[in-house]
């Protein structure tokens, strides 16, 4: 069967604590702007809407530091059971706001390298290949930013814990297409993954 995303959306998940940074993640700066910034304004880039943003943890901060953008703010107040809550919470959100989505990407704030380019790519391969999946292919790994058809929603919302998009693709590997993320691998988890950031940029 194949499948065609006409109305796509983008959801961005930074709902977690960052307990390993020891600070939150998503508004720690990285080339003149935040990490959550730097996610929104890629994805306001590729004009796709609507664009949700899932806060949580430290949310007044986190919005707080956030420029003015067309994007819809959605708190989890779940955020402690682990991303598939923010997942859930952003599936829910999405299908209110813009019933006629037929296809979502998920994004998180804590992979630098991530470009508007790289998200038109996943939606540009998924209408060639007539795939319901479409991940980022990096080390190895299929992983986020991922686009999910619509047929997927009900399997995401069941999804607990911190049991993320990836163990879904794994599942159906047959029905996943990709596209290369060469520096997908880099995010951001503790002062270490920052500094070295940092350090690569400066050099």
């Amino acid at each position: 069967m194949r499948y065609v995303v006409k109305h796509c959306a983008i959801i961005i998940l930074a709902a977690g604590n960052s307990s390993r940074l020891g600070r939150p993640k998503q508004i720690i700066n990285f080339q003149g702007k935040s990490l959550l910034q730097h996610a929104i304004d890629e994805a306001m880039q590729t004009s796709l809407q609507p664009i949700l943003v899932i806060v949580g943890a430290h949310d007044e901060r986190v919005i707080k530091a956030l420029r003015e953008a067309k994007v819809n703010i959605i708190k989890n107040l779940n955020w402690e059971e682990g991303i598939s809550s923010s997942i859930g919470c952003g599936l829910d959100a999405l299908q209110e706001i813009s019933p006629i989505t037929d296809g979502v990407i998920f994004m998180v704030c804590d992979q630098p390298y991530v470009t508007y380019y790289l998200l038109k790519s996943l939606l540009k391969e998924q209408q060639k290949s007539g795939q319901p999946i479409v991940a980022s292919s990096y080390e190895n790994i299929l992983g986020t930013p991922v686009l999910f058809h619509k047929s997927f929603f009900s399997q995401l919302l069941e999804l607990s814990g911190d049991s993320g998009a990836r163990n879904l693709i794994k599942k159906n590997l047959q029905n996943t297409a990709s596209v290369p993320f060469p520096k997908g691998a880099i995010d951001i988890d503790t002062l270490e993954d920052y500094e070295n950031l940092v350090k690569s940029k400066a050099g």
